[in-house]
């Protein structure tokens, strides 16, 4: 049985650890970072979006004017009371220094603003509206900013992030022991966290190693679109896991910081926490099978928001689809269409039975078709001919096309009646709506359910309840464990109640910072040449 000692030893290489190995190693502090695969986890295969505002260097450049308080506002009324309004305000404050210190790590942004709504823009912008700061409701209350920065980089750049982020640890010489799984927490008789148990593949054969690798790769990318492909993958990488791994005892002298992501690929945590939420695509990697808030429970650890899922229903690109209405199948309006695509998830599965259609007309089918190509990027535009062909039925008058989707034509015909009145009841602002009066009709099914053409991202937001000041895990009795935090989604943070594109990716770093500089900063429990192993 091997062992290694550490100021602070850090579970998970997604954009949280690698944030708080930073923050650590700058403080001082001697790190390692225990990954289950390669490195990047679900930060990896994201959009690459980082929320930010009040100001920051991109938005000056795109001539766009913002104040932390207009931040603050608008994301008061998206999170509620997930965390204190001391803390909001922190993050708020903290934003425009957030990205800075991103781009010294090597972070690439640009200022180039996206001068359309849309759920992630083409390769053209990498500033743009990300939320539902435009939408009717949240723009009276607070004034919208395009607050979306998205990582410089092609495709969907949470490749680009983490690419950075990991060059920038290994600039500072920080140990990272990949294809290693955190076993069990290690704990003194005062309830200390000192250390952790792994199995690691670190002297596994070198041909065992490689496979590891290239299957655990295969199943977050391609397999993350195919959740049979995925399976099957990591059924294989469990067997290498289970028939070569080794025992690793790693000591912690000031801290463990556990930030492996959520559950959404846990399915029975979903099942247990979030049943309605089914047939989604798991947005993560085969890793975000909730170890890490299991490591936290085992030590005493308190959990919150474990019900709170984020499934994303996206109706942009193309903008044009703003124009339409989506109903339920009694014809009803189920929400104001600019809102972002994981409020119109939500309502949708808790409201509405998890169906729903887009009502539009022929020039606004038009208008898609036309401006798909320049707004979309390559999964978009594949999802689009998907909707315009097998998803979608049209009609002559709107009973007709209401009767083919099987929606109750009565209800819908109502529904359009209101929405060409003089003010919109679901309240999206005036510059979104259009009059559907241009026939063939179209209802193009956006319902929630397992569907490869149209999918249903979703991820997990709850975690570990931490304490806010430091980012240590809080037990069950409200008190810090001593020498154990949290960070990303295994944490409850900023985005625990209410998500929009780039803010989880926010609070990963907001949050593992914080945890890193803290965790370097705890008094130390072993002398530099002592081994509690």
């Amino acid at each position: 049985m091997d062992a290694l000692v550490a100021d602070v030893v850090i579970v998970g290489f997604g954009a949280a650890g690698a944030c708080a190995a930073l923050e650590a190693a700058d403080a001082g502090a001697d790190v390692i970072i225990v990954e289950r695969f390669a490195g990047g986890g679900a930060s990896a295969v994201s959009g690459g979006v980082v929320y930010a505002g009040g100001g920051t260097g991109q938005q000056l450049d795109a001539g766009v004017d913002d104040s932390v308080d207009a931040m603050y506002a608008y994301l008061r009324q998206e999170t509620g009371d997930v965390v204190s309004e001391a803390t909001l305000r922190r993050f708020c404050e903290g934003s425009r220094e957030m990205i800075t210190w991103l781009e010294g790590n090597g972070v690439p942004f640009e200022g180039s603003l996206c001068p359309y709504k849309t759920s992630y823009p083409s390769d053209a912008h990498y500033l743009y509206y990300s939320g539902s700061e435009a939408a009717g409701g949240f723009r009276d209350a607070a004034k919208p900013a395009p607050r979306g920065h998205r990582v410089k980089g092609p495709g969907t750049s949470g490749k680009m992030l983490m690419a950075r982020l990991k060059a920038a640890v290994r600039a500072r010489g920080i140990r990272v022991l990949t294809q290693t799984t955190a076993r069990s927490l290690i704990r003194d008789d005062a309830g200390r966290v000192t250390g952790l148990v792994a199995d690691t593949l670190g002297e596994a054969p070198a041909g065992v190693r490689a496979r590891h690798q290239r299957f655990a790769q295969y199943a977050a990318k391609p397999g993350i679109y195919v959740p049979s492909l995925r399976k099957s993958l990591h059924r294989r990488v469990e067997r290498f896991e289970r028939a070569h791994g080794r025992e690793l005892r790693i000591s912690a002298r000031r801290g463990v910081v556990l930030a492996a992501g959520g559950f959404i690929a846990n399915r029975e945590m979903v099942r247990e926490h979030a049943p309605a939420y089914r047939g989604g695509l798991p947005l993560g990697t085969s890793a975000d099978d909730g170890s890490g808030i299991r490591l936290g429970v085992e030590a005493g650890g308190a959990t919150g928001e474990l019900g709170r899922i984020s499934a994303w229903r996206f109706i942009t690109p193309p903008s044009a689809f703003l124009g339409g209405i989506i109903v339920d199948a009694a014809g009803r309006r189920v929400i104001d269409e600019s809102r972002y695509g994981a409020a119109v998830g939500e309502r949708l599965i808790e409201g509405h039975g998890s169906k729903g259609w887009l009502l539009v007309d022929a020039p606004i089918v038009a208008e898609a078709r036309r401006d798909t190509k320049a707004q979309s990027q390559w999964f978009q535009g594949l999802q689009l001919r998907y909707l315009l062909r097998r998803g979608r039925v049209t009609g002559p008058t709107v009973e007709e096309v209401a009767r083919k989707a099987g929606v109750d034509p009565q209800g819908l015909r109502a529904s359009v009646e209101a929405y060409h009145g003089d003010r919109d009841p679901v309240g999206k602002p005036a510059e979104f709506a259009r009059r559907l009066d241009n026939p063939p009709y179209s209802l193009i099914d956006i319902s929630v359910r397992p569907n490869l053409g149209y999918p249903t991202p979703m991820l997990t937001l709850g975690g570990l309840v931490v304490d806010e000041d430091t980012g240590a895990v809080r037990s069950t009795a409200g008190a810090p464990i001593p020498g154990l935090y949290a960070a990303g989604r295994t944490a409850v943070g900023i985005c625990s109640r209410s998500y929009v594109s780039g803010l989880s990716l926010a609070d990963c770093v907001f949050s593992g910072r914080r945890a890193g500089i803290n965790s370097a900063l705890a008094q130390g429990v072993l002398d530099k040449n002592e081994n509690v192993f």
